[in-house]
């Protein structure tokens, strides 16, 4: 399929060509036997590059133009040279800008250099705005397929991005969830730890300290209490995401809160942290003290945060242990505190590094971006907006719009060359000046639609009026009726770009009837149309014309709306292709809290609750017992939820190729046309890997964001099963392209993406299953 668009049109170019070179057509004065032999070269050169224009554009121009120039010296009169709009049109939609103005530059310096040798220095002017007027059109046109093909893989990895979120929501939301209850578990269960096993061991020598660490222990617990209770309510609440952003202030008082447990900290904080990095900030000294406590009690430690180039700089840092570190603490946490606090930086866009420091103490560093420093300017983006909406295509419309009705004209108009030896230029200066301000307002055609076709409904009675006070030739009303390729590009603009037919059809109606009363006010005020007078036929002329321009106008509206309901139709397809995505990602992480309310009830708040009591009582090795109990009590959730993910993917059945069936019709079910073909036979005894890869290189294939119809065909011959998939341009590039690479190479397959949106995917998969045969029970069994 592939190949036959490829050289589909070179070879129908070629045909035109050949025939206009056999006997008895073309023009009367035919070259020789060497020209002829040149002009097939050329022809066969210009095939020949064509074919390859959507693999090597920038070569097939080069080409195509060799081949132009060539069959151009050998016919001037007879050779067409069609494949250098072709090609460059190739170009634009391939190739970056750049690369395209480059080639539109030298094409025009090209045909104006072959024009100016064969025809001399005043005809080649003209042949030059022809020819720029053509390659601009081409290269706009072909800028504006690649903007469209552009936004089409920004979906597909807009699509593929929220498949991928889907996908991985709950996996995400367990390490957030095991984060922040690792978080509660080290500072509130391990500190009670920490102070209730100095209390014990220093009873004898100290004993003050036990009241003191019964209050702390009460304290300590009422606030993990507290902390539990509001994380499960958050966990509930599906309405409510979060809760308040961090400040300065919150990460000091935690800095103030583990001074008080005896350690020395010394804290620099800037008063204006907010965003992620202050919460990753919070996160980060929360767990990094927590460390200092657990491993170097009664070490000194600092905490800096500070602000360079637009980042912030986080040091916590803390002296060697004063006394060595009680022998069964390595058990208190869930073994994670470094990797959580890299998370943390990681999430909030930066980097950290954890290790000894050069005086025998602990060393944490963190790199985040500043959310408060200075923002970029806006006068950038927006200018990058605006080349992005009117880079060439439409420049492009409103050129050719320019141009072509004075080409046109002139060639019609017999006397503009006497008129013009005799010191009439003035006069083609005017129309030339009324041909760009009437075609000017097309550059906003997209961006304001109805304003650009009431600016070029307004322009267009400039022309009587310029007629009337200017002595310009007869007949000029030609110009007026070549520009109405003007109005024509406004309707157009209006219908695909506009509100809908509400607006489009009025619209028609207005401009229908508008054009045709400035070309006859244009003809009155000349006094002749077409070399005929037209006094007492001015309102049939108004009335000819709105029925001759009327089907016009309307074929134009019709296809901008056809054009904007099929682009209304893939993005409204894109878009809940996106919301369903992530509409299952909310569900998957939902779940994920559910079930962890629900543990942490019932594992560790009653633990906590006991803690308290007992600490109210005043027993306090019941209360380190307790303690302890409830921190394992929350290793084993956390541990828990590490695996959670593993053992859901152990329980989950995996699909088969026979699975496709329901897939097809799940998608037919949501109105798109999906076929599937060779099932169950080519399913029939597949390996189980192979059963797996069939199925997620189809589903992968199919959700790509395409809304067309589809088509699945698998097949099985000589061990191996075979994979078509056509009706997918979007799964042959971007992110769903590397997925299904991946996807055929983990089986061993092979897999060829053809670029007209065909899946071809080959994988082994053993011996073709024997014909199965019909066996009469025995009577024995």
């Amino acid at each position: 399929m592939e190949t036959i668009r490829n050289w589909l049109l070179p070879l129908v170019l070629a045909a035109v060509q050949g025939a206009l070179m056999g006997p008895g057509s073309g023009p009367a004065e035919r070259p020789g036997l060497p020209g002829l032999i040149a002009v097939g070269c050329a022809l066969f050169v210009e095939t020949a590059a064509l074919g390859r224009r959507r693999q090597a554009p920038v070569r097939a121009l080069a080409g195509a133009l060799g081949a132009y120039v060539l069959g151009m010296v050998a016919w001037p009169d007879g050779y067409l040279g069609l494949g250098t709009p072709v090609a460059l049109y190739s170009v634009a939609v391939r190739c970056p800008m750049p690369v395209t103005v480059r080639a539109v530059a030298g094409l025009v310096g090209v045909e104006w250099v072959m024009s100016a040798v064969q025809d001399g220095f005043r005809v080649s002017l003209l042949t030059l705005a022809i020819t720029l007027s053509v390659y601009v059109l081409c290269a706009g046109l072909g800028e504006a397929r690649r903007q469209w093909l552009g936004g089409r893989l920004t979906a597909a990895h807009r699509l593929a991005g929220a498949e991928h979120a889907r996908r991985t929501a709950g996996d995400h939301e367990r390490r957030r969830l095991a984060r922040e209850l690792h978080d509660v578990s080290a500072h509130h269960l391990t500190s009670v730890v920490v102070t209730v096993d100095a209390a014990q061991r220093l009873q004898d020598s100290r004993p003050e300290l036990a009241p003191e660490a019964l209050s702390f222990a009460e304290r300590t617990g009422t606030e993990t209490m507290a902390s539990l209770q509001r994380l499960v309510g958050l966990l509930r609440d599906t309405d409510c995401p979060g809760g308040p952003g961090v400040t300065s202030a919150e990460i000091e008082e935690l800095v103030a809160g583990f001074g008080r447990l005896g350690r020395p900290v010394a804290a620099h904080i800037p008063d204006d942290l907010t965003g992620p990095a202050a919460e990753a900030i919070h996160g980060i000294v929360r767990e990094a003290l927590t460390n200092a406590v657990r491993h170097a009690p009664g070490a000194a430690a600092r905490v800096h945060v500070r602000r360079a180039d637009g980042l912030l700089e986080l040091t916590v840092e803390n002296a060697p242990p004063r006394t060595p570190a009680p022998h069964d603490t390595g058990g208190l946490g869930a073994g994670r505190g470094v990797a959580g606090m890299r998370e943390r930086a990681a999430a909030a866009g930066g980097e950290l590094t954890a290790g000894p420091g050069p005086d025998g103490g602990w060393l944490v560093r963190a790199t985040l971006p500043d959310a408060v420093g200075p923002q970029q300017p806006p006068g950038p983006a927006w200018r990058r907006h605006v080349l992005r909406e009117q880079r060439l295509a439409d420049p492009a419309l409103a050129l050719a719009a320019m141009i072509l009705p004075v080409v046109i004209s002139l060639g019609a108009t017999e006397d503009w060359p006497e008129r013009t030896r005799r010191g009439s230029m003035p006069e083609l200066i005017v129309v030339t000046v009324l041909l760009v301000l009437h075609a000017l307002p097309l550059l906003w055609r997209r961006r304001a639609p109805v304003a650009c076709l009431v600016a070029v409904l307004a322009t267009a009675w400039l022309w009587p009026v310029a007629v009337a006070v200017v002595p310009l030739p007869s007949r000029v009303s030609q110009f007026l009726a070549g520009g109405t390729l003007v109005e024509l590009l406004a309707v157009y603009a209006l219908a695909a770009y506009g509100r809908g037919p509400s607006t489009a059809w009025p619209a028609l109606i207005a401009t229908a009837f508008g054009t045709a009363s400035v070309i006859t006010a244009t003809a009155a005020a000349d006094g002749s149309f077409e070399g005929d007078p037209v006094d007492g036929f001015i309102g049939v002329m108004v009335i000819v014309l709105c029925a001759v321009l009327a089907p016009l106008f309307a074929a134009v509206c019709g296809a901008g709306l056809v054009l904007r309901r099929r682009r209304l139709r893939v993005l409204a397809h894109d878009d809940f292709a996106f919301a369903s995505s992530m509409w299952h990602a909310q569900q998957a992480a939902e779940a994920e809290r559910h079930r962890l309310a629900l543990t942490l009830r019932e594992a560790v708040l009653h633990h906590t609750a006991s803690l308290v009591a007992l600490a109210r009582q005043g027993r306090l090795d019941d209360v380190a017992t307790t303690a302890r109990a409830a921190l394992a009590a929350m290793r084993d959730m956390l541990h828990g939820l590490g695996d959670a993910g593993d053992v859901a993917g152990r329980l989950a059945p995996s699909p088969t190729a026979a699975d496709l069936d329901t897939l097809c019709r799940t998608l037919r079910a949501a109105g798109r046309d999906v076929r599937l073909r060779g099932l169950p036979e080519a399913g029939r005894d597949l390996p189980a890997s192979v059963h797996v890869s069939t199925y997620r290189i189809v589903a992968a294939a199919l959700g790509a964001g395409d809304h067309g119809p589809a088509r699945v065909t698998l097949g099985r011959r000589r061990g191996t099963v075979s994979i078509t998939v056509t009706g997918v341009p979007l799964a042959v590039a971007g992110p769903v392209a590397e997925r299904l690479r991946v996807q055929a190479a983990a089986g061993e397959g092979r897999i060829v993406l053809e670029p007209t949106g065909t899946v071809r995917v080959s994988l082994p998969a053993g011996p073709a299953p024997a014909p199965v045969q019909e066996v009469s029970p025995s009577p024995y069994a």
